[in-house]
């Protein structure tokens, strides 16, 4: 049933204007928001954090219908994929900061591109892949393997290979020591092998995969994050490499690193909270004091 709605919402996003798309998705993001009880009330738990604690409950509600309606275009984009070229590129989508990836990359290490679930991560790889960069994604697979292979066939339009969590870390290794780009979603533990960090204040359970790659291979990390402007186009933003020296202490060194790109996740965060789609409670009240 999964696959069907996808296939359905992949043949509309086809052939209807991007306005159009987007108009329907708002109201499919309306719909389901009134439906999705527990990912409202794990998104409202998130955004209390990142508000304050005392924000009043009508600026929530507020915050909350947007990320539904935001996320709805989300899907709308990645289902209207197109094949990017360099130059569609330029002319579409604002640029800052692409200069940290080629000054990376000229060292030889590989890069490790990391992001979080905020505007829209998927079609910020396919725009690196457009731009030629021979770029992997470690990605969640879903239970549905026609759901889950539609994904790797809309990915690898633009050249993004598809890596799955947990498995072929070998991969990742190998891919970075050829000098190319690995990209990393590092807001959400998916494998129960997180630590708890700080995190807006708050003990969070966060993956350490992306510092753990890149201490191991010494693979610099940038940030990046295509964010939705009002008027639905992009800005495409790389932020400073982190060029992390180990001091020995192989689990400080984790901890240290982890907390040099979560503040820049919190400031990316903070600055579009109708654009992080956390649907799923990430401060666990009874581990906080952990």
């Amino acid at each position: 049933m999964l696959y069907l709605l996808y296939m359905a919402g992949f043949f509309l996003a086809k052939i209807m204007p991007i306005r159009v798309c987007y108009a329907a998705a708002e109201r499919i993001g309306r719909l389901y928001a009134k439906f999705a009880e527990k990912d409202r009330e794990g998104l409202r738990a998130n955004l209390k954090v990142v508000l304050g604690e005392d924000v009043d409950e009508t600026v929530v509600d507020k915050h909350t219908a947007a990320v539904f309606k935001n996320f709805a275009k989300y899907l709308a984009d990645f289902f209207k994929f197109p094949r990017f070229t360099e130059r569609n590129i330029s002319g579409n989508i604002e640029l800052e900061g692409r200069k940290y990836m080629d000054e990376c990359l000229s060292e030889g290490k590989g890069l490790i591109l990391l992001s979080l679930h905020l505007g829209n991560w998927e079609l910020g790889g396919a725009i690196v892949g457009g731009l030629k960069y021979p770029i992997s994604a470690i990605v969640l697979e879903h239970t549905s393997k026609r759901v889950n292979g539609f994904f790797i066939r809309q990915r690898a339009i633009n050249g993004l290979r598809s890596i799955p969590i947990g498995g072929r870390i070998k991969e990742c290794f190998e891919l970075l020591k050829r000098n190319e780009v690995l990209a990393i979603v590092g807001d959400k533990d998916y494998t129960s092998s997180g630590i708890y960090v700080d995190f807006f204040g708050k003990k969070a359970l966060m993956p350490k995969g992306p510092a753990v790659i890149s201490l191991k291979t010494g693979a610099p990390i940038v940030f990046c994050a295509l964010v939705r402007k009002k008027d639905d186009t992009y800005k495409f933003c790389f932020e400073k490499p982190i060029r992390f020296k180990s001091t020995g202490d192989h689990n400080e060194d984790i901890r240290a690193l982890m907390g040099e790109y979560l503040a820049i996740f919190e400031k990316y965060i903070r600055e579009n909270p109708d654009q992080w789609y956390a649907f799923r409670k990430l401060w666990d009240q009874e581990e906080i004091t952990q």
